[in-house]
């Protein structure tokens, strides 16, 4: 009983560690975005929009799904105290995972001109972001193996530092070589900019390798230890790594694949819509490299919530424990609708002005404020990927994705090649993708958990974002009039609207004294301020 007690706690810890670094290194990326797009450009970020799928897709399937297999299966070696065992299932992923980061590195480096001259990618410019991303993937697999191999011991730390120093490192690198590359010509500076990567990752490796020196006592046989069990081929260890590792490996591969699909298909339709192939990149780069990372910030804390559940769902599920199982399920929901209607709310509003602010490009205004209907969709979409994985069920989101995707091929074609819709028209596809995604996977959680949506609680979040929509609206108005700055008229507004919003929720009774302690470090105090101003329900409440 002691031990099961001891395990939750460290779930718990390294959840929590793995979260906040999450929102962390979001952040950064988040900053990052609007700093490198008011260097680049919307043609400049075209072209780096136009390297980055390939990387992922390169990264995805030479990486993803293998440091979580290597996790599971180290983890089961230190629990049957077999240390020799687990060492030798690191020793075989790091070979392994060496051999296809330095394959896919030189298929990259090696295969971009062979893309420009086939014409997958349309501006024969994007060659040299190519070429400087291929580096990266070769350090980033060295890199996952050790993570992966950390975490089987339950040491989450050293992955969550280690993710916010390739961040962060990966982030100045960028700023710093697209700004000195800019003079030489946008194909250059956006090079300058994809190249950060593989710094970033060599910093990242650094640090892991850094506590992987330190907790090497930790990590050596303990007089407890059995030595005596069989030593594992790697032949059967590399299945076993491929048997785990490819449902989540495919799963990740949908995300490139899809971006790729963007790639190959929106500004070729926009040049079908009658703009040059400079603008037809310009416009890509509004939607690609604006629209989608500001959607992506708004769902930041749904990114981490869905990160959190899977081993909640999979803990209740394992246990058989229904209605502990349909309560999380319930939760997660609940709270993913209280942070994404208002986000949703607040994009669309402030389209305009956000995108002024954050990227000094209005002309991106009109695919942020199509594609903020993806916000909320993409919440859902995120819980209930995380609700499915934790049962098990992780080639659902995949078959999923893969109808979605279909039906978003068929909707850029066709509306991307539209006059009147444009890169708007690519929006609208991008939210149809992932509202059908949201949707099948909706069916199959119910089918699985008989878990049911709580209107009545969405209902009251719509109607709590609605009044902050319209104080978010009139603020801005006012103060932009008033005080003429965007900015401040901008930033001032976002401040009123959280206020108001969660005010409207405490009035609603949408939002108690539970969810509150969920939120990290204010959220105690927060409770007693609340509970002396009578403004929250009290657990007895519930």
């Amino acid at each position: 009983m002691q031990t099961h007690k001891r395990m939750g706690q460290s779930l718990l810890k390294g959840t929590l560690v793995l979260t906040v670094a999450g929102i962390i290194v979001k952040t950064i990326g988040s900053l990052n975005w609007v700093i490198l797009s008011r260097v680049l450009g919307g043609e400049g970020m075209g072209l780096y929009q136009m390297a980055y799928p390939l990387y992922f897709l390169a990264l995805s399937v030479s990486s993803a799904g293998i440091p979580v297999a290597i996790s599971i299966i180290t983890a089961e070696r230190v629990a049957a105290r077999d240390h020799r065992g687990a060492r030798r299932v690191f020793r075989v992923s790091l070979l392994l995972l060496a051999a296809t980061g330095l394959i896919f590195s030189l298929l990259l480096f090696f295969g971009a001109s062979w893309l420009i001259q086939e014409r997958f990618i349309r501006d024969p410019r994007a060659y040299y972001s190519l070429v400087a991303l291929a580096p990266a993937i070769f350090f980033v697999t060295i890199l996952s193996s050790f993570r992966g191999f950390l975490q089987g011991w339950r040491f989450m730390t050293p992955t969550a530092v280690s993710q916010i120093a390739e961040q962060v490192v990966r982030v100045v690198t960028m700023l710093v070589f697209a700004t000195l590359l800019a003079g030489r010509g946008i194909e250059y500076a956006a090079a300058g900019a994809t190249f950060g990567a593989a710094p970033g990752a060599v910093a990242g490796l650094l640090v892991i390798l850094f506590y992987y020196w330190r907790q090497r006592a930790q990590l050596a046989p303990q007089p407890t230890s059995v030595e005596t069990l069989a030593i594992q081929p790697g032949g059967e260890i590399v299945r076993r790594i491929l048997r785990l590792s490819v449902p989540i490996s495919v799963s990740s591969v949908m995300l490139p694949v899809v971006a790729n699909l963007d790639l190959f298909i929106v500004p070729r339709r926009l040049e079908a819509a009658g703009y040059t192939v400079a603008a037809a990149t310009e416009q890509f780069g509004y939607l690609t490299g604006m629209a989608v990372p500001l959607v992506n910030l708004a769902t930041v804390l749904t990114g981490a919530l869905a990160t959190s559940i899977v081993p909640a769902v999979s803990e209740a599920h394992a246990l058989g424990a229904g209605e502990r199982l349909h309560r999380r399920t319930a939760a997660g929901f609940r709270l993913a609708n209280i942070v994404t209607v208002p986000a949703f709310v607040g994009v669309w509003v402030l389209a305009e002005p956000l995108s002024m602010m954050l990227y000094h490009a209005p002309q991106a205004a009109p695919a942020v404020k199509a594609l903020s209907f993806a916000v909320v969709l993409l919440g859902i979409h995120q819980v209930s990927t995380g609700v499915l994985q934790g049962l098990g069920r992780t080639f659902i989101p995949v078959v999923n994705m893969t109808i979605s995707a279909a039906v978003k091929v068929g909707l850029n074609w066709t509306l991307t090649a539209s006059p009147a819709l444009g890169i708007v028209g690519a929006a609208w596809a991008t939210v149809a993708d992932i509202g059908i995604a949201a949707l099948l996977n909706m069916y199959y959680v119910r089918r699985y958990t008989g878990f049911a949506s709580d209107y009545a609680a969405l209902a009251k979040s719509a109607a709590a974002a609605a009044v902050m929509g319209g104080a978010v609206f009139a603020v801005h108005t006012f103060l932009a009039a008033a005080a003429r700055s965007n900015n401040l008229a901008t930033l001032a507004a976002i401040g009123v609207g959280v206020g108001i919003y969660g005010l409207c929720l405490l009035a609603l009774g949408a939002i108690g004294e539970y969810d509150i302690k969920m939120i990290p470090v204010v959220g105690r105090p927060l409770i007693l301020v609340l509970r002396r101003l009578r403004l929250l329900r009290t657990e007895s409440d519930v």
